[in-house]
């Protein structure tokens, strides 16, 4: 009996959901030394953490019969960090608990609040939400938790990264102090063991992760791809990898919009998630990913946390994820319960060595390779054909059928049929692309960064250079890193092609390599007035602020329009707009925090205008 230490009501509802065994952050919240005591867990995305903590608090709530009492103040609180988690977690507590004769009400944003302000009112038992709504409604009255008996925190250190330390602190600050505080969270960081601190009383620590290796059950493939073709690149993979199911992330919700249209143009049902969705239309988009009505959704980081869809077979990352914990929340979202899943991400040769280096600290070891071909692909087709179930199935002896049989045989060669199946076969699958096949062995890895010691190495192009003339200056607090981007995209160049950069008090100088000048010049002619005018220039005499130009910045890429501020984010990593879908969007910012204060200028750069993220709870 894998839940033997289960009340009777929970253990006859997992038994009816087909779970035959208990996964181990779920059996060790299950052992005696974990009843009624205060629970600090760490456990990886797809262990089971929902039913995990709704066993834990069971006999806290239920009284000796296995039931709860009449509906009123609330009993228990779950706090989760997106909108999504927390439905899917009422969800999966209503099953749980539905024999128990639980009421529970979900709060989240985007959702009606006076529809979840009469159901408080009501009556319930446990209530599920987010921060930023949980504050309203305590805020006007409407969340009594005089009667908590237990509060949980799911995916603490998401919750801390959003900026919602206020938020919690507020909420836990008006429980009773004799409650039960359950703290789940994939890592325990010093945030999050000051927070355990803090408000939980003599915890139990429990970790079920012997290190913080990845999923087991996840296989992970690095292909190299142009920018350029990443659209190219992201279709081969969808069709070389038929998944029931797929996710595809991107770091804007420009770029999902792009995409998705893209798909959507090539013949894939295809969805999207992303902040500027209403709640009812990501709650649809990902219902139809479960009921098999879309096959593929484009979304941004809204999506990486605790969107449990159990045919998930393929996470494909548009751009680098922006840390190693991203990656593997984006990853976590396939391989659950024990399920094969596959992570392919999509990397520009430039940023090879970028990618490495998160795979290294992520301790993920994976297949590198190129872009799948339309070759692999038709030859991936041929072998589903091949297999599929319906070519050995039995005859129909129905009449209409052996009529329709003898028709089609009747003058038809054995060829010509298989031909006619073939072209139809091929006919329903959307076309691949062609693309450019980068070998990892045809690039060179990109040099290590050198130390201060070391000097500056040589920048800029080889060759004597084009001058071009940019309306920007020191007044505009014009600066390398966001010019030397802005240039490449405006230009559509590479830093290498970027000689000096001479700064001027109301324009900037910069040398271009003559072999693109003119490719240059054209591609910045079309810029907007209102952005910045590129015209060609002299060579200057002297003076003024020079820098080092392409091939050497450690700077933020620019992922969209230019108004005198950087537009990109930077990894560590982050790069706006990246995998071929520029946009002026820098963040997602759902259910965030901001994660500044104020706008600070340093060294004629601007901070933190490109990381502004708005609550949406």
């Amino acid at each position: 009996m894998p839940f033997k230490n289960t009340p009777a009501a929970l253990a006859s509802a997992l038994a009816a959901r087909g779970y035959e065994s208990a996964t181990p952050v779920q059996t060790a919240v299950m052992a005696e030394e974990a009843d009624g005591r205060d629970l600090l867990v760490s456990a990886r995305t797809g262990s089971g953490k929902t039913v995990a903590f709704g066993i834990a608090m069971a006999r806290t709530l239920l009284d000796e019969t296995g039931k709860l009492p009449p509906p009123g103040a609330p009993l228990a609180l779950v706090i989760a960090p997106t909108r999504e988690l927390a439905q899917q977690v009422g969800k999966e507590l209503e099953w749980l608990y539905g024999l128990a004769g639980a009421r529970i009400v979900t709060c989240v944003g985007g959702m009606e609040p006076r529809k979840e302000a009469r159901a408080l009112n009501a009556g319930c038992h446990i209530v599920v939400g987010t921060p930023g709504r949980l504050c309203d409604h305590l805020g006007r009255k409407q969340l009594n938790l005089s009667n908590l008996k237990a509060v949980v925190l799911d995916e603490a250190d998401e919750m801390l990264d959003l900026g919602f330390r206020d938020e919690l602190e507020t909420l836990l600050k008006a429980m009773p102090e004799d409650r039960r505080t359950l703290l789940f969270s994939a890592t325990i960081a010093r945030e999050i063991a000051s927070l355990a601190k803090r408000y939980q009383r003599d915890a139990l620590r429990i970790n079920t992760q012997t290190d913080s290796a990845p999923h087991s059950d996840i296989s992970y493939q690095v292909l190299l791809a142009d920018q350029g073709d990443m659209a190219g690149a992201i279709v081969n993979v969808l069709r070389l990898i038929e998944a029931p199911s797929a996710i595809v992330f991107c770091h804007t919700r420009e770029a999902v919009r792009q995409l998705q249209s893209i798909l959507t143009e090539r013949g894939f049902s295809s969805v999207a998630i992303s902040g500027d969705l209403g709640q009812n239309e990501r709650s649809r988009a990902i219902e139809s990913l479960r009921n098999g009505q879309a096959r593929v959704c484009v979304a941004t980081d809204v999506a990486a946390r605790g969107i449990d869809i159990p045919e998930l077979g393929l996470v494909i990352h548009a751009s680098l994820p922006s840390n190693p914990a991203t990656l593997l929340h984006r990853s976590g979202r396939t391989g659950r319960a024990g399920r094969k899943g596959t992570c392919v991400l999509l990397v520009p040769p430039g940023r090879r060595r970028l990618a490495e280096r998160l795979m290294e600290a992520a301790k993920i070891e994976a297949e590198w390779g190129g872009a799948p071909t339309p070759e692999k692909i038709a030859s991936a087709d041929a072998e589903r054909l091949l297999a599929a179930p319906a070519l050995n199935a039995e005859v129909s002896e129905a009449p209409e059928t052996q009529e329709l049989i003898s028709k089609l045989t009747e003058n038809r060669s054995a060829e010509q049929l298989a031909a006619a199946l073939i072209g139809l076969w091929r006919a329903s699958l959307p076309k691949a692309s062609n693309v450019r096949v980068i070998s990892p062995g045809s690039i060179k890895k990109m040099p290590r960064e050198r130390t201060r010691d070391e000097g500056p190495r040589e920048r800029g192009p080889q060759e004597e250079g084009s001058w071009f003339r940019l309306s920007v200056g020191r007044e505009d607090r014009a600066d390398p890193k966001w010019l030397v981007p802005m240039l490449c995209r405006l230009g559509n160049i590479k830093k290498q092609d970027i000689g000096a950069i001479r700064i001027q008090g109301d324009h900037t100088l910069v040398e271009i390599a003559k072999s693109k000048a003119e490719s240059f010049k054209e591609c910045a002619s079309a810029t907007d007035p209102d952005e910045i005018s590129i015209e060609p220039a002299s060579a200057p005499a002297g003076g003024g602020r020079k820098s080092g130009g392409g091939g050497g910045f450690r700077n933020k890429p620019a992922g969209g329009g230019f108004r005198g501020k950087p537009s990109g984010d930077g990894y560590r990593g982050k790069a706006a707009g990246e995998g071929g879908f520029r946009s002026k969007s820098s963040g997602d910012g759902d259910d965030r925090r901001p994660a500044y204060k104020d706008k600070k200028k340093s060294g004629g750069s601007f901070k933190g205008s490109s990381d502004r993220k708005r609550k949406k709870n």
